[in-house]
């Protein structure tokens, strides 16, 4: 098991890492985490939602994501209440007190039986905790972090992050706080984001393993430009999207488009950009206030927890306005994704109080819908076709997944962009989207689809087209790149950190390869 003396210490990658060379060594192996609470979600094969870590870790194993690698999601939707999804489904939506207080013995069974299912189908099961396990206000009905440990009779190893200062202090005061027990069950620490020279680091690992008495089992390096996409919006600040090769004074090539993505206070699924982030053509930034617009040439709306109350947000702060003169008059190119879309349209009502407390709210106007929220959540993987951007009309192959609890209607003179041919539970085929007549502005429920490498590219050149650049013939193939990634990952990890010493924790030998097979 992997905890760590804090959030955002790396536990989600680290864990991912071990799943990768796990299953380099010919274990089957898949990932576990009881409880995640995230706004950027995962759909697995069957239509169910998982927090996107769980996901990204079982695309690392090279395995199918199920609900029970996260049978328990906490999706804040306002302060101090969350929505409670249990093996992929809206359970309720509970304040901390409520859920704490009701809800968390219920879960308890929950989340050791999916544990055991994990474990009678897979030889390792890395397990994944949350926050630090030093929380004493919250430790005694805990079902993510040591009383799991314990239940799987677990080894752990604590993960605490040296770039964020403190890191000897935090790890001997996390064990200072565990009880006996706890701190029995700590095998050794990973010192994690090191940048400079480790000899220097190691009087200080040194002191660390005298007063504890366990082991470090490695310092792991500050792996720049990853490849492989976060789990919760507080990465965005750390993020840096220029290509360097593309790097100038004024942050923007002349061969670049600028595109922006509007950072909404509820933002949701922002992963939907990274490929954005790699594409050597785009300077990509994030638009939180009006006074950060600049020369955008495309302004991207994003998901949202809750679409009117981002909606108002835009209009408070004058985004809303600018975005409007943005595609009416300036000519620019606007595209929105699930609450995005919604936002587009013309109205968006909740006459039942689904999602807000406002019965309709008049929208952007940029497009010929009207959105209705309704009680039952839609999750669901899809695929399908759009010709959009496609030359002569052909078809561009598309994939993704919807996420949403609103409905769409378009009116019948708007042609729709995307066309959904296959959809993985076995709902009917249905268009998706709407789009101006210029192409300029549209709208679409599918999360993903910027990850379609060949829409994707034929966009970025309708757009380069517009601005009078010349079209690029071969762009990124993210999907392979992300493949990469986790290998890069895998082998940076086996570099610096001790894993004969873990395999002797987990109690099984170390297994080597030897004429392509594994001894």
């Amino acid at each position: 098991m992997i905890q760590g003396t804090a959030s955002d210490v790396g536990k989600s990658i680290l864990t991912a890492a071990l799943c990768r060379i796990f299953v380099e060594d010919g274990w089957r192996t898949a990932p576990f985490k009881s409880q995640n609470m995230s706004l950027n979600s995962y759909i697995t094969w069957d239509g169910k939602e998982i927090g996107r870590a769980q996901g990204v870790q079982a695309d690392a194993c090279r395995i199918i994501a199920t609900t029970d690698m996260n049978p328990i999601l906490l999706k804040p939707k306002q302060d101090m209440v969350a929505q409670v999804v249990v093996h992929g489904k809206p359970y309720a939506d509970l304040d901390a007190r409520t859920y704490r207080e009701s809800y968390l013995s219920q879960a308890e069974g929950i989340v050791k039986e999916a544990l055991e299912r994990l474990r009678n189908e897979h030889e390792i099961v890395v397990l994944e905790g949350a926050g630090s396990p030093a929380e004493v206000n919250l430790k005694d009905r805990d079902i993510v972090n040591m009383r799991l440990a314990g239940w799987a009779d677990a080894p752990v190893l604590l993960v605490a992050d040296i770039d964020r200062g403190g890191v000897f202090a935090s790890i001997v005061g996390t064990l200072e706080i565990l009880t006996q027990e706890e701190r029995d069950r700590v095998q050794g620490f990973i010192i994690n984001k090191f940048r400079g020279d480790v000899s220097l680091l190691k009087p200080g690992l040194d002191w660390l393993e005298e007063r504890t008495g366990k082991p470090v089992l490695g310092v792991i390096p500050y792996l720049p430009q990853l490849g492989i996409e976060d789990e919760d919006s507080a990465s965005l600040d750390s993020k840096r999207a220029q290509n360097q090769k593309f790097s100038s004074p004024n942050g923007k090539h002349p061969d670049q488009l600028d595109i922006a993505v509007l950072r909404l206070p509820r933002l949701s699924n922002f992963t939907d950009f990274d490929p954005l982030q790699e594409e050597p053509d785009v300077h990509f930034r994030y638009i939180e206030h009006l006074a950060e617009w600049g020369e955008p040439d495309v302004v991207l709306l994003p998901g949202s927890k809750n679409t009117m109350a981002d909606l108002l947000y835009l209009r408070e702060s004058g985004l809303a306005e600018r975005i409007h003169s943005f595609a009416r008059t300036e000519k620019g190119f606007v595209i929105g994704i699930c609450a995005g879309y919604q936002m587009l349209g013309e109205t968006l009502s909740d006459p039942g109080r689904y999602e807000s407390d406002y019965e309709e709210l008049q929208g952007l106007g940029l497009l010929p819908t009207a959105t209705v929220f309704t009680a039952d959540k839609r999750t669901v993987r899809v695929h399908g076709f759009s010709t959009l951007f496609a030359d002569a009309g052909e078809a561009l192959p598309i994939k993704g997944y919807e996420i949403h609890m609103g409905r769409t209607h378009v009116r019948e003179e708007s042609g729709a962009p995307f066309q959904i041919t296959e959809v993985a539970n076995g709902l009917p085929h249905h268009a998706d989207g709407a789009a101006s007549e210029d192409g300029r502005v549209w709208g679409t429920y599918i999360h993903g689809i910027l990850h379609n490498d060949d829409f994707r590219r034929a966009w970025l050149n309708d757009i380069r087209m517009h601005r009078g650049l010349l079209p690029i013939s071969q762009g990124l193939r993210f999907l392979e790149r992300r493949e990469a990634a986790f290998d890069r990952l895998a082998a940076h990890v086996r570099a610096n950190l001790d894993m004969q010493r873990i395999y002797e924790m987990m109690r099984i030998e170390m297994r080597t390869k030897k004429g392509g097979k594994f001894q």
